[in-house]
C-alpha cells in the first residue's frame, strides 16, 4: 500500500520514518466494519517448538524464543522485556565525496551547514563537537544497555535522491556521483556499527520498486552505476540492481562483521498486493516465490534474514481517512486474513531459506477512539496472542512501530503493547519453530 512520501518522516529522537507501499489499498470490508482482536484477553498459548532454521538464527543472537520489539522512546523500552528496539536512518547525504570528519568544519548537506545539527545528514544529528555518527552509536549503546538488540533500517535512497518516490527515484541509482555519496554513507553507517551485534535492514520498498517497474521484473533491467560509484568495495559487481544489492551486503560483511543483515520482501512487488487478496483460489505461495526469486537475484542468499510487513498504517487510519478497509479477519474466515499473510511469509522464507522478521507492525488496538495517534487495529493483539502461528510460518520476530507521525505509537496506545509484551514473556515466549 503506497502512501505519500512525506508521511514517512517521524522523529526518534530526531528523525525516523514509516513505510510506503505501492499497489493501493484493498477494500475487504465495508467502512465501519471493524474486526475484533480475535482474543478475549492477554493470554498466550505458545506452540510446541523444535529445532529449525529460525532456532539457529535466534541462537546466534543469544535468544531462544521469537523476538518482540518496537520503535519506541527510551522510557517505553524499559517498561516491558522487549528483545529488540529499532531505528530508522532516513534523511539527506553529505555533499562531499566522502563522509564528513567533523560537523563543524566544512560539512554540508543540500548546501546547509551541519554546525549545530542544522543540516539534513543524520551523521550530525548530535552535539556538533563530537565525531559524526553519534546518533547511531548512542542508539546502539542505549539499546544494548537494556539487554536489547539494536535494529537499524537504512532508508536513504529515496529520501536523498530528490526524485519522486517510485520509478523516478530509481534514476538516481545510475548517477555515479549520487550513488558514490550514497555508498560512502552506507560505509560510514557500517563503521559506526563496527564490531557490534546489530540487525540491519537495507532499503525497504526499494527492492520492490526495482521488481515492480521493469517490464520483465528483473534486477538486471535497471542500470545502476555500481562500479564507478564505489570501485573499492563494488568494482567486481554488475552495473545493475543485482550488483547494488550484492555490493551493499558484501560491505556489511567487510565493515560490520558481527551484524546480521536482511532485505525487505514486499507483498505488492509483483503488481498484485497479496496482503489484500480476497480470491480464495489465488496462488499465494506462487506469488511469494516471485518476490523471493527477485531477492535472490540481488543477493538475498548471502543475507541472514528477510523482513516482511503487514501494513504501513493502522487499519483505523485507512478507514477513517481514505474510506478503505484494510483489516485482516482475526477469525481467519474471510479474506484477507492472518493465515493468508502467514502463508505468504512462510513461502518467502522457504524459498530464500531464511527466517523472517515481521517489521513495522501497526500498534493500534480496538479500544482506541480512531483519532490522530490513537487508531484501531488488531495486529498487536493477534500476533502477541498467536505466536505459535508466527513461528510455524518461519517467523523469528514481531517488531511494532508507527508508519508515520499520525499513527498509533507505543506511547499513545493506552499501554496495550507493553501489556501484551509482558503477557507474552510471562507465558514463556514462543520457541522458534512449531512441529507440524
Amino acid at each position: 500500500m503506497r502512501t505519500p512520501a512525506l508521511f514517512r518522516r517521524k522523529c526518534w529522537p530526531f528523525l525516523a520514518a514509516g513505510l510506503l507501499a505501492v499497489a493501493g489499498c484493498s477494500d475487504s470490508s465495508d467502512p465501519g466494519e471493524e474486526p475484533g482482536p480475535g482474543t478475549d484477553g492477554p493470554g498466550v498459548t505458545p506452540g510446541d517448538g523444535s529445532d529449525c532454521l529460525g532456532a539457529k538464527f535466534l541462537t546466534s543472537l543469544g535468544k531462544s524464543t521469537v523476538l518482540v520489539g518496537a520503535q519506541m522512546e527510551e522510557e517505553t523500552s524499559g517498561k516491558a522485556p522487549f528483545d529488540v528496539r529499532y531505528l530508522y536512518v532516513a534523511a539527506g547525504l553529505f555533499d562531499s565525496k566522502d563522509a564528513c570528519q567533523s560537523c563543524t568544519s566544512g560539512c554540508t548537506s543540500d548546501g546547509n551547514s551541519c554546525v549545530g545539527g542544522g543540516c539534513n545528514w543524520w551523521g550530525c544529528w548530535q552535539y556538533d563537537q563530537d565525531p559524526p555518527g553519534a546518533y547511531v552509536r548512542d542508539f546502539i549503546k542505549a539499546t544494548q544497555a537494556k539487554g536489547q538488540i539494536p535494529f537499524i533500517t537504512y532508508y536513504e535512497a529515496f529520501q536523498a535522491s530528490g526524485y519522486t518516490e517510485g520509478e523516478e527515484q530509481l534514476k538516481a541509482l545510475n548517477d555515479s556521483a549520487f550513488l558514490g555519496r550514497y555508498l560512502a554513507d552506507w560505509r560510514f553507517l557500517l563503521k559506526q556499527v563496527g564490531q557490534e551485534k546489530v540487525l540491519l535492514q537495507i532499503e525497504p520498498d526499494m527492492w520492490a520498486y526495482l521488481q515492480f517497474f521493469p517490464k520483465d521484473g528483473k534486477a538486471q533491467s535497471t542500470p545502476v552505476a555500481v562500479k564507478a560509484a564505489n570501485p573499492t568495495d563494488c568494482g567486481s559487481q554488475e552495473n545493475n540492481a543485482a550488483g547494488l544489492g550484492r555490493c551493499m551486503i558484501a560491505m556489511v560483511r567487510k565493515y560490520a562483521p558481527n551484524a546480521k543483515v536482511g532485505l525487505h520482501a514486499s507483498a505488492w512487488a509483483t503488481k498484485t498486493d497479496v496482503s489484500g487478496n480476497t480470491d480464495p483460489s489465488f496462488d499465494v505461495a506462487g506469488e511469494a516465490n516471485k518476490v523471493a526469486d527477485f531477492l535472490l537475484s540481488v543477493g538475498a542468499s548471502d543475507t541472514d534474514f528477510v523482513t516482511v510487513e503487514a501494513s504501513d498504517r493502522d487499519a483505523g487510519w485507512y478507514q477513517q481517512t481514505t474510506g478503505s478497509a484494510v483489516w485482516w479477519d482475526p477469525e481467519n474466515r474471510k479474506l484477507p486474513h492472518f493465515q493468508q499473510a502467514f502463508t505468504w511469509a512462510k513461502a518467502v522464507s522457504t524459498r530464500l531459506n531464511k527466517p523472517h522478521l515481521w517489521w513495522q507492525l501497526p500498534v493500534g488496538n480496538m479500544s482506541l477512539p480512531n483519532i490522530k495517534e490513537q487508531w484501531r487495529d488488531n495486529r498487536v493483539d493477534y500476533f502477541l496472542t498467536h505466536p505459535g502461528e508466527v513461528a510455524a510460518a518461519g517467523g523469528v520476530g514481531m517488531l511494532f512501530g508507527a508508519g508515520n507521525y499520525e499513527q498509533t505509537t507505543p506511547e499513545t496506545d493506552g499501554g496495550n503493547l507493553v501489556k501484551r509484551v509482558k503477557a507474552y514473556k510471562d507465558a514463556g515466549g514462543q520457541a522458534a519453530c512449531v512441529k507440524n
